[in-house]
C-alpha cells in the first residue's frame, strides 16, 4: 500500500514504470473528449466541487480513466471526504497513478495524472482515512465507472 512519504518520493524522484502508454495528438484527444473531460483531463483543469457525476456515487464497480480505460481506482475504496469531489485512499494498482509535483496557484500540492495517458484525475493529500492516511480527490469528468 502506497503512503505519503511513497507519494511525496514519486511526486520529486519518479514514479513506477506504467503497464502500458497510449499516446494521442490533441486534436484526437478532442475528438474523443466531450469539452469538459478534455479541459479537466488535457488542459489540468477542474470541476466545480459538488457538481461531478461521481461525488455522491456509491455503486460498486471499478473507475478508469475516461481516456484510455485503464482501471484506477475501486469502489470499495471510495469514501466520503466531503471535499466536493470522488474521494479514494489509494490507487487500484501500483503503477497506474502518476505523482507529480504541482505548484501552480500559489501552493505546494501533488497532481496525480492516469501513469498510462498521462490524463490529469485531481490532487492527493495526506488527509484521508487509514490505513494510507491519503485523499486522492478525483474529477468526476476524468474517469467512469466500469462495469465488473
Amino acid at each position: 500500500m502506497i503512503d505519503w512519504n511513497e507519494v511525496i518520493k514519486r511526486a520529486n524522484n519518479g514514479n513506477p514504470k506504467p503497464p502500458r502508454r497510449v499516446e494521442k495528438t490533441e486534436s484526437e484527444w478532442k475528438s474523443e473528449l466531450t469539452p469538459d473531460q478534455f479541459f479537466i483531463t488535457r488542459k489540468h483543469g477542474t470541476e466545480r466541487a459538488f457538481t461531478g457525476e461521481y461525488c455522491e456515487a456509491h455503486e460498486p464497480g471499478k473507475y478508469g480513466c475516461i481516456c484510455c480505460g485503464t482501471t484506477l481506482f475501486d469502489s470499495n475504496l471510495k469514501f466520503d471526504s466531503n471535499s466536493g469531489w470522488p474521494s479514494f485512499t489509494e490507487p487500484f494498482e501500483d503503477d497506474v497513478i502518476k505523482h507529480t509535483k504541482d505548484t501552480s496557484h500559489g501552493m505546494v500540492r501533488v497532481e496525480v495524472s492516469c501513469n498510462v495517458c498521462d490524463a490529469h484525475l485531481g490532487h492527493v493529500f495526506p488527509d484521508g482515512p487509514k490505513p494510507s492516511g491519503l485523499r486522492y480527490c478525483i474529477n468526476s469528468a476524468s474517469i467512469k465507472l466500469q462495469n465488473n
